[in-house]
């Protein structure tokens, strides 16, 4: 039965959609079977990222309004075979969704991935909590700034109303210098403010912006970052990283 883990944050554009790509593929490639699905209605960007935008033909609109079957919608990563998606689409019909509408679909695709990771449309409204009441765990995604800070301990505060079985932090865009200089609040005292478990740091790094944001170089601290990222979500420790 697959995990499946919300990646959230309440604000948006700290890097939810780019995270949930990536650790998808840090998670395949140790052999993991991840489905990546967005149900950020309207202002879906994962089959962007993920360079698969113009693969798409049913998306999760067209599972729910039964015009496919909910295989039929899933896209296979053009690099890892064990790597799928479940597309959203721009046009933002999601009034009528459910979290229950959308439980169903995971339900019926679980036997097929080990996680499912949820790509969480931005602020506190009904698609957070759609999203949310899907989940056996969350990832809290926020930048080391007062805005995006405050509203992470805004969203760590609703999460703790569900039953999650856990409820990580990750830390984005994160830079070195910056700390060094305490010009930047380090990460272990945004984890003591937040009172939230750090599960990852990704640094602010060019190879982000240069490659959309997926298929990072291999050589990039980024990609390093994700690999311990993945590392601290896997569920076993008898498998290496390739």
């Amino acid at each position: 039965v697959a995990k499946n883990i919300v990646i959230t944050s309440g604000k948006g554009g700290v890097g939810k959609t780019t995270v949930t790509a990536n650790l998808g593929l840090a998670l395949a490639n140790y052999g993991e079977r991840v489905l990546l699905m967005d149900i950020d209605f309207g202002l879906n960007n994962l089959d962007v990222v993920m360079g698969l935008e113009n693969k798409v033909v049913y998306d999760i609109n067209d599972v729910l309004e039964g015009r496919c079957r909910v295989k039929q919608a899933l896209l296979q990563d053009k690099r890892r075979k064990n790597l799928y998606i479940m597309p959203s689409n721009s046009i933002d019909g999601s009034s009528a969704v459910s979290g229950q509408n959308i439980k169903v679909v995971i339900e019926n695709l679980s036997s097929m991935f080990d996680y499912v990771l949820l790509d969480c449309p931005a602020g506190i409204d009904l698609g957070f909590h759609r999203a949310v009441s899907c989940a056996d765990e969350a990832i809290v995604v926020a930048t080391p700034n007062i805005p995006s800070l405050r509203d992470a301990d805004k969203v760590i505060s609703i999460l703790a109303s569900y039953n999650l079985d856990k409820v990580g932090l990750v830390i984005n865009r994160a830079r070195g210098d910056l700390m060094v200089g305490e010009k930047m609040m380090m990460p272990s005292d945004i984890q003591t403010v937040l009172k939230t478990k750090l599960v990852g740091v990704l640094p602010e790094e060019d190879a982000v912006f240069l490659s959309c944001g997926y298929e990072l170089p291999k050589n990039s601290d980024s990609y390093k970052a994700y690999k311990m990222l993945a590392q601290n979500v896997y569920k076993g420790t008898d498998k290496i990283f390739n």
